[in-house]
């Protein structure tokens, strides 16, 4: 393997009929680290992430993962496009948790989350039913693993969301928004939940606009808007220290928003 990054995007361009989202975004991550997005909505951070899990088909740019570079096989100085196959092999890699919860509803928690490594990876029943146990005990729920989705609080059916994405064992953790949908009392316990998985090195990209998580978590925070990437750094300098109009801008809005 190279030295490269885990995650390595380069001058990544994404339109939508005429109207450029992301216009040339850098980003690195390193295995381990959490790094926060910041930003207004319509900025481009939710589209930036779908492009990593190639959920959207990037304009320009590269992005590579664990030295994979996603979406496209390079040949001379010409991109190929994938096969949707090959794609779906690549996106296993990743695990995606959004705003919504998009759990099957006619499905337990715990089927929920062997659903994936016993259909897409062809695990044994046996073995994922033994991890999902495990995770959701993690996640705080080993003793809701036979509640449906309605039996369960929006911050439950969260966690439930983040053991089901951690069952395929991913080399990276996309969140986007994750706390965006839930009543204020229950982002605490999905939080932690995050927090947890930070601690135990897990590699996370994380759309937020939770500023304490984003501080106390993050090794780096991104403030992007309008598409492009306005100031990047360590939390206590872009959060604490931010250099760029439009960050101090945000940042006192959100501070008005939520004194």
């Amino acid at each position: 393997m190279t030295d490269r990054p885990l995650v390595h995007a380069v001058n990544v361009t994404k339109s939508f009929h005429h109207n450029e989202v992301l216009k040339g975004i850098d980003l690195d991550v390193e295995a381990g680290q959490v790094v926060c997005l910041l930003g207004p909505s319509g900025s481009g951070k939710t589209t930036f992430l779908r492009c990593i899990n190639q959920l959207e088909t990037i304009d320009g740019g590269r992005i590579w993962v664990d030295g994979d570079l996603m979406g496209y096989a390079e040949r001379g100085d010409k991109l190929y496009r994938l096969k949707d196959k090959e794609i779906a092999a690549q996106r296993r890699e990743i695990g995606m948790v959004f705003q919504r919860f998009n759990l099957f509803p006619h499905m337990t928690a715990i089927d929920n989350v062997i659903e994936a490594p016993v259909q897409v990876k062809g695990e044994s029943k046996k073995v994922a039913r033994e991890r999902a146990q495990a995770l959701l005990d993690r996640v705080g729920l080993g003793d809701r693993t036979a509640a449906y989705p309605a039996q369960l609080s929006g911050g439950q059916q969260q966690r439930v969301a983040i053991a089901r994405a951690l069952a395929m064992q991913p080399k990276l953790m996309l969140f986007d928004e994750p706390t965006s949908a839930l009543d204020p009392e229950l982002v605490g316990e999905v939080l932690a939940v995050m927090r947890e998985l930070a601690d135990d090195g897990t590699t996370m990209i994380v759309v937020t606009h939770e500023m304490s998580f984003a501080r106390e978590v993050a090794d780096t925070v991104v403030f992007m808007d309008a598409g492009v990437v306005v100031e990047a750094g360590p939390p206590a300098d872009v959060i604490g220290n931010p250099q760029h109009q439009r960050t101090k801008s945000f940042l006192s809005r959100l501070r008005s928003e939520h004194s």
